[in-house]
């Protein structure tokens, strides 16, 4: 759409300096649009001003003079103004406002200038410049809109780790899409899909995230040792990142009005346009491959490319579009399948879908499991809709993955697997002839086969035919005598374990990357378990010290007794292979009879429950803002980066441990995996998992769940922090704030308490903060967090943020605090 010109009020230049007397000292209406006045650069290659995104709706953008228009910022995406009376003003404090027609603020710089002489300028390399001079030789930069990118990085424009690129939600809608382009805590540069429903990272491909972080990689030839995070794309066209990802432009070297920009379909591509001409050209992209992009065919559907004809969706057998004309939306399913009755596991059937891989959302890992195991596991759990059943080339043995959701669907042509997609018995048969097999065909009619003829010329008199038969012989019998010798070692260690663990048990083990530990071992590292530290998440925990002088905490778990070592392993090799600053470290386990045991990481500072309680060691302000901030980077994680998508169902202080700087880290991830997996319903799990209190209300009345339960919950410990009370027992309602005392839960009384001191400013947080604070903190900041918190623990689960959108919050408005601690 044409970007519309503007009616200058008051600006007569491109910069503006002056003296204010005024209320406002530039003023820029749409009231009545004519093409005589426009705000551009001083070399015409850049336009400021109202930018027409629909019918009677502007944003404050710039975009590229020359046709056609393409726009690279806005400052108001997802709120356009109406086109009469709207209104973007300097005022005489330096702060730039944008207003609707009813004087509603929609935008602002947010700036305070010391004094009266502002300057505001678009240059020529797309920045537009908020300056404060302070004198005659000094300038100060208020603001500068190279610091808030919407889609677009220009040359020269730095992306840091506290900005980002998020993508438009289609070509001709400019509000905000699904796709994020950002550092991680990792320092690694990394695009993320944030869909309505689900999120996760898709680029670099999450298979490789976690191939060496103990080397400092990321995989890909990451690096993860630079902490600067910051990315640039130059004049030339070569792109350089701070975790050593760079490529050049195919122009590279050339000259050209160039950007880099993060497409509404999720891929990052530089353009580039010679002057004069109206055509961009792509000139270079991050590699992906076009259906690895997540969020592109929604649930229910996958992804097929063709280079000929490009990206098309489809829906799956017994699936139809939610909307034929977003494929985002995904599918829904033509039928309604129940797991109730008795014979629950033989209502469904199997039905397979060649080269197909469904990414993420697995029920758990099943190592060496055959094809009947798989579809026995899935058709006992109501939550599977079906199950990835491929080779791997690594393990040398065929690996079963159940799926919960249908999500990252793409057909891959040569792909060692299948997909087996869960339909009702009755619907099996209606849909079986819908795939193409794509088998390979032994026997039948042979013409048009080349029959290869190879003849042989007789061996002379040397005898090397001879020689190389005894060679093979002598060589085959001490492959054989190697092979007898590791049986007896094997055999030999693994007799005390369980019938058919023996090869499996090792080949795990070994995956899994971690220690296996003896019972006696451990029995004598911890005393004979004499020490407890803590009980819950299934289990009791022990302090221990190792052989090597490691102290430990070694947890035993009562719920998985009958668990045989395989499928034990199988699942724990799950969580050994997540790793992240705020998640506590597991070093090893033990499986050896009934007994099940993990080890992990000792920390010092025990957990934040026995913090908030104690009355000896008050934590500060800053420390608990750590907290709030660590256990949230450590949640989003599980959520979004990690290679399996885990839900913690039980956030609690209790499974907050804090080392000795007092850095939160997360325990008790993943045990819903290895708690009660022979009742496999939902209902049962969430009798399992969860905490009186800090239980989201869809969990508390069995609906389906998602990541949202964890947000709640985190929402819950925070208010907990902020106030020093227990959600469990409620907040006590004294004389003077009631007629009668009685409790009341801790959300309904700092959501009464923010509503009465709504009209008072932010004296409300006084009321709720932990006395034992005694004010030592920072009122705005304390706001902030508790603004935070209640969003967290909205009744509506769609109402509140993701994990990763409550990190970005805290970080961008608590991190004078966070970064003060990190160079302590």
């Amino acid at each position: 759409m044409a970007p519309s010109t503007l009616i200058l009020n008051l600006l007569l230049a491109l910069i503006f300096f002056q003296n204010f007397d005024d209320s406002s000292s530039l003023s820029l209406s749409v009231e009545n649009l004519k093409e005589d006045i426009i705000v551009s650069s001083p070399k015409q290659t850049f336009t400021a001003g109202f930018y027409a995104v629909g019918e009677n709706a502007y944003c404050f953008a710039i975009w590229y003079t020359q046709p056609p228009h393409t726009v690279i910022w806005m400052a108001n995406r997802d709120q356009p103004v109406n086109g009469k009376r709207s209104t973007l003003s300097l005022l005489t404090t330096g702060n730039l406002v944008l207003t609707d027609a009813s004087q509603f603020q929609v935008w602002s710089t947010n700036t305070v200038a010391t004094s009266k002489r502002v300057q505001l300028s678009l240059h020529d390399t797309g920045n537009l410049i908020l300056l404060e001079s302070q004198d005659r030789s000094s300038n100060v930069v208020l603001w500068q809109s190279f610091d808030f990118p919407t889609d677009t990085l220009l040359p020269g424009q730095i992306l840091s780790k506290s900005t980002n690129l998020v993508s438009s939600r289609s070509g001709s809608n400019y509000s905000s899409g699904f796709y994020k382009l950002f550092f991680d805590f990792e320092n690694v540069l990394r695009i993320m899909y944030q869909g309505p429903q689900v999120s996760s990272v898709y680029w670099p491909d999450p298979w490789l995230q976690n191939n060496n972080f103990g080397n400092g990689g990321a995989g890909n030839g990451r690096s993860t040792y630079n902490d600067s995070r910051v990315a640039v794309l130059d004049d030339f066209g070569y792109f350089n990142s701070s975790d050593n990802f760079s490529f050049r432009s195919i122009d590279y070297g050339t000259v050209l009005q160039r950007r880099l920009t993060l497409d509404h379909d999720g891929g990052v591509r530089v353009y580039s346009q010679n002057d004069g001409e109206e055509k961009w050209t792509m000139s270079g992209e991050f590699r992906s491959h076009p259906c690895y992009v997540h969020g592109i065919c929604g649930a229910n559907s996958y992804c097929n490319y063709e280079p000929s004809s490009g990206r098309r969706c489809s829906c799956l057998p017994g699936h139809s579009w939610v909307d034929s004309e977003d494929w985002s939306q995904g599918c829904k399913p033509n039928f309604q399948h129940s797991c109730s009755g008795s014979n629950a596991e033989y209502e469904s059937r199997f039905l397979r879908i060649p080269d197909v891989d469904f990414y993420g959302y697995d029920y758990g890992y099943f190592g060496n499991y055959t094809y009947q195991q798989c579809e026995n596991l899935c058709s006992q759990m109501c939550v599977c809709k079906g199950f990835q059943y491929s080779f791997s080339e690594a393990n040398a043995f065929f690996q079963c993955y159940p799926k919960t959701h249908l999500l990252n669907g793409n057909s891959q042509p040569g792909f060692m697997g299948s997909f087996f997609l869960k339909l009702p018995l009755s619907s099996h048969d209606e849909y079986k002839n819908t795939i193409q097999n794509n088998s390979l065909v032994c026997g039948g009619d042979s013409k048009g086969v080349e029959v290869l003829e190879r003849s042989y010329v007789q061996e002379g008199k040397n005898g090397s035919v001879k020689f190389m038969l005894w060679f093979a012989t002598v060589l085959g019998g001490v492959e054989l005598l190697c092979i007898f010798l590791v049986w007896c070692f094997l055999f030999r260690n693994n007799r005390t374990l369980p019938s058919g663990a023996e090869g499996q048990g090792y080949v795990l083990a070994a995956a899994a990357g971690f220690r296996k530990f003896s019972y006696s071992e451990l029995k004598q590292a911890s005393k004979g378990f004499s020490e407890e530290i803590g009980r819950g998440g299934g289990g009791t925990v022990y302090k221990g010290v190792l052989s090597d002088d490691r102290v430990v905490a070694i947890k035993r778990l009562h719920e998985v007794a009958n668990q045989g070592e395989s499928e034990f392993l199988a699942e724990v090799s799950i969580i050994g292979r997540l790793n992240h600053m705020n998640l506590i470290g597991m070093l090893g386990y033990c499986a050896e009879g009934k007994h099940r045991l993990l080890v992990y990481e000792y920390m010092e500072n025990g957990s934040l429950a026995q913090n908030i309680s104690s009355s000896s060691n008050i934590l500060d302000w800053s420390k608990r803002c750590n907290i709030a901030l660590g256990t949230a980077r450590g949640l989003a994680y599980l959520h979004e980066e990690c290679l399996e998508w885990i839900l913690h169902c039980d956030i609690k202080p209790q499974n907050i441990l804090l080392d000795s700087d007092y850095k939160p880290k997360v325990a008790d991830f993943g045990l819903s995996k290895l708690l009660n997996r022979n009742n496999l319903n939902n209902s049962s799990f969430s009798r399992v998992r969860g905490t009186r209190g800090y239980m989201a209300p869809e969990w508390v009345f069995n609906l389906p769940i998602t990541s949202k339960v964890d947000v709640y919950s985190y929402g819950i410990v925070v208010l907990e922090m902020i106030t020093g009370r227990s959600p469990t027992t409620g907040v006590q309602i004294t004389e003077l704030e009631a007629e009668s005392p009685h409790p009341e839960r801790l959300v309904t009384w700092v959501r009464e308490k923010r509503k009465k001191g709504s009209e008072v400013g932010p004296s409300w947080v006084d009321q709720i903060v932990d006395p034992a604070l005694r004010s030592n903190y920072d009122m705005k900041e304390m706001e902030i967090l508790a603004t935070v918190a209640l969003e967290c623990v909205e009744e509506e689960k769609n109402a509140r943020p993701s994990m990763s959108q409550v990190t970005e919050k805290l970080q961008s408005h608590v991190h004078m605090i966070v970064d003060g601690l990190n160079k302590e």
